[in-house]
C-alpha cells in the first residue's frame, strides 16, 4: 500500500503503524484537504491552539512522525491515527466532512483487509497490471521488485539516509554499478519521460535489479553503515553482484540484458527465445 493518497485529487501522507495497526495521517495535509487553506501548517497552528484552550484531548494524543516533503526531504509532521482524524473532522467546518468520512472508511479498510488476507494485498496489485496488459509472468516479477524495493528503503532510513535526494544518489550508484548506467541514462534509453523505469524492464532486467536490491539491503544489515559515503560503498557492492551475474548471463545466452524495449511492447517484456535479433541493446 502506498504512503500517499489522493482525496479529490489532493496528497494526503501517511505511515501505518504496526503496534496500533492503524494509519497514522499527516494533520496538516488533512487540514488543507479540508478547510481549502492556501496555508494549511498555518491553519492547524492556529486550531491547534484553539483546541489546546478549550482542553481537548486531541492534542494530547497527536505525536510526530518524519514524513516526505515535497522538496524530497523528511520533516517531523504532527500525525494522528484514523480515530484522532474523525475527531479532528468535527473541529473543522466543511461540507467535505461526510465524503472525506466515507473515504477514511475506505483507504483504512483496505489495509485491514490486507493484513487479515495478505493475498489481497497481491491480487490488487496484480490486477493493475493486468489491466494495463502485462503478462502474468512479468506481473510476478515485478510484485517481488515492490516488495524487496520496501525493504531496502526501510533499512536505509534504519541508517539514517532520511532525504529522497540521497535515495536517489544511492539508487543511481547500485543502478551504475550493475547496468552500467544511471537511472536516468536507462529511462533515456527506453525513451522514457516520467514513466517508472521498473514497469519498463525486461523481466531479466527486473531480476537482476531485485538481485542487487536485495544484496544491499543485506550487506547492510551486516555492516551497519553509518554514513553517506558508507551506504555508497554498500550499494555499489550490491549493485556490482549482479554485474557479475549479469556478465555470466550474457555470455551463457548470448543476449543483452539491457534493452532499449518498453511497455509500448509489454508482451516483449517477459524474456523469450524468439525476441527479434534487434529488439536489445
Amino acid at each position: 500500500m502506498s504512503n500517499i493518497v489522493l482525496f479529490e485529487n489532493k496528497k494526503v501522507r501517511r505511515s501505518w503503524d504496526k503496534e496500533q495497526e492503524d494509519w497514522l495521517f499527516s494533520v496538516t495535509d488533512i487540514c488543507g484537504v479540508l478547510s481549502g487553506s492556501k496555508d494549511p501548517r498555518k491553519y492547524w497552528n492556529k486550531l491547534k491552539q484553539r483546541l489546546k484552550c478549550e482542553g481537548s484531548e486531541l492534542v494530547t494524543i497527536c505525536h510526530q512522525l518524519k514524513l516526505l516533503s515535497s522538496d524530497g526531504k523528511y520533516y517531523k509532521t504532527d500525525v494522528l491515527n484514523t480515530k484522532g482524524i474523525l475527531r479532528l473532522v468535527q473541529s473543522i467546518p466543511s461540507p467535505k466532512a461526510e465524503p472525506f468520512k466515507i473515504w477514511l472508511a475506505t483507504v483504512g479498510a483496505e489495509r485491514l483487509d490486507e493484513i487479515a488476507d495478505p493475498e489481497k494485498a497481491i491480487k490488487r496489485g496484480a490486477d493493475f497490471y493486468r489491466a494495463k496488459g502485462y503478462t502474468d509472468g512479468w506481473i510476478n516479477q515485478r510484485l517481488q521488485t515492490i516488495e524487496m524495493r520496501n525493504k531496502l528503503e526501510s533499512e536505509w532510513q534504519e541508517r539514517g539516509v532520511e532525504s529522497g535526494k540521497d535515495f536517489a544518489i544511492l539508487t543511481n550508484e547500485m543502478t551504475r554499478a550493475w547496468s552500467g548506467m544511471t537511472v536516468g541514462q536507462y529511462k533515456e534509453l527506453k525513451n522514457l519521460k516520467k514513466e517508472n523505469l521498473r514497469d519498463n524492464m525486461t523481466d531479466i532486467e527486473l531480476v537482476l535489479n531485485m538481485l542487487a536490491e536485495v544484496t544491499t539491503t543485506n550487506l547492510s544489515k551486516v555492516e551497519k553503515p553509518e554514513t553517506m559515503a558508507q551506504n555508497t560503498l554498500i550499494a555499489k557492492k550490491g549493485g556490482t553482484l549482479a554485474k557479475n551475474t549479469r556478465t555470466e548471463y550474457e555470455q551463457l545466452t548470448g543476449q543483452k540484458v539491457i534493452s532499449p524495449l518498453n511497455a509500448k511492447n509489454k508482451q516483449l517484456l517477459e524474456t523469450k527465445k524468439e525476441l527479434p535479433k534487434g529488439a536489445m541493446k
